[in-house]
């Protein structure tokens, strides 16, 4: 499981920062890739890296704002000539149907796989026997959203001598152990797979906010991430400023982060007002609240290891 940053600014593309698009790769737990806003130009970012569109099988939009959103008609489009035939399924707030829809006619945009649009509410918006994924509203000018996406614990390792010691040779029983089946074994014995597993590997989470300013909800969809992602549009001191575009800041963010116990902070949609020799102060603003923050970059990667 990694985070890869594809854009990492705010309101417009700048030299140094495109706007926002996050991609979860979930290569080895899915062979898949999920994405989180589609700002302009994220397509060009894809071609300057290994993703593949045709693994991306779900995005999640934050907001309806354009430098979340803009870049949306032209990867679908696009997706259609790059080898994608696998459902898309796509997650936002009320209004990204009518956007899609209409910027796909509009064009005569035809898509070659199916597009599924849900519009969501708060609450559980995804779920299955890998993953949760949750939304809630954070605060901003527009509804803007936060997600947090649950990986299952994964069952403990097969013990495959213990199952050799007890005269259990290996074949589909040990899958059926592996996958926490009870079996009966031809003799009548019934073996218990939780007797063959070792300790279930616990899950990872990772919190992926939208514009926000520092708020209540920001703190219960991070609480205990292995990371969080969270805007920092703006520097320490400036929370007059964030409070009024509706924004955070580094110390906020930071806050946050410390409050809810998460393991990494990463801070992204950087203002372009700050340039390259302004980053590093930035995250050093953070520190002194949370040490363990980074600042997202474009082409950035943080990988989210499990938990040993």
């Amino acid at each position: 499981m990694d985070i890869f940053f594809l854009g990492t600014g705010a309101g417009m593309p700048a030299k140094l920062r495109n706007v926002t698009s996050i991609a979860l790769k979930l290569l080895e737990e899915r062979g898949a890739i999920w994405l989180f806003d589609c700002g302009e130009a994220t397509q060009h970012q894809i071609l300057h890296t290994s993703i593949k569109p045709r693994r991306i099988e779900k995005i999640f939009i934050t907001h309806l704002h354009g430098d979340h959103i803009y870049g949306l008609p032209g990867l679908l489009s696009s997706r259609s000539f790059q080898g994608g035939e696998s459902e898309v399924i796509l997650y936002g707030p009320k209004g990204i149907k009518e956007y899609v829809e209409i910027s796909l006619t509009v064009s005569q945009t035809y898509l070659k796989y199916p597009l599924k649009i849900v519009e969501i509410k708060e609450g559980t918006i995804f779920e299955d026997e890998e993953f949760i994924v949750e939304a809630r509203l954070l605060e901003h000018g527009i509804p803007s959203y936060g997600y947090r996406v649950i990986e299952k614990d994964r069952p403990g390792t097969l013990l495959a001598d213990k199952l050799q010691e007890a005269g259990i040779k290996p074949g589909p029983i040990y899958r059926k152990i592996k996958n926490g089946e009870t079996v009966k074994l031809d003799d009548g014995r019934v073996i218990e797979p939780n007797e063959f597993l070792g300790k279930a590997q616990k899950g990872r989470v990772v919190t992926i906010l939208g514009d926000t300013r520092k708020c209540e909800a920001a703190f219960e969809l991070a609480t205990g991430a292995d990371l969080l992602v969270h805007e920092a549009t703006f520097s320490a001191g400036e929370e007059n400023l964030a409070f009024e575009y509706f924004h955070s800041t580094t110390l906020q963010a930071a806050e946050i982060a410390k409050q809810a116990n998460v393991k990494k902070l990463c801070l992204t949609h950087i203002s372009s007002r700050y340039d390259r020799n302004d980053w590093i102060e930035l995250v050093q603003e953070s520190k002194k609240i949370f040490p363990h923050t980074e600042i997202a970059e474009d082409f950035k990667e943080v990988h989210i290891p499990l938990e040993k």
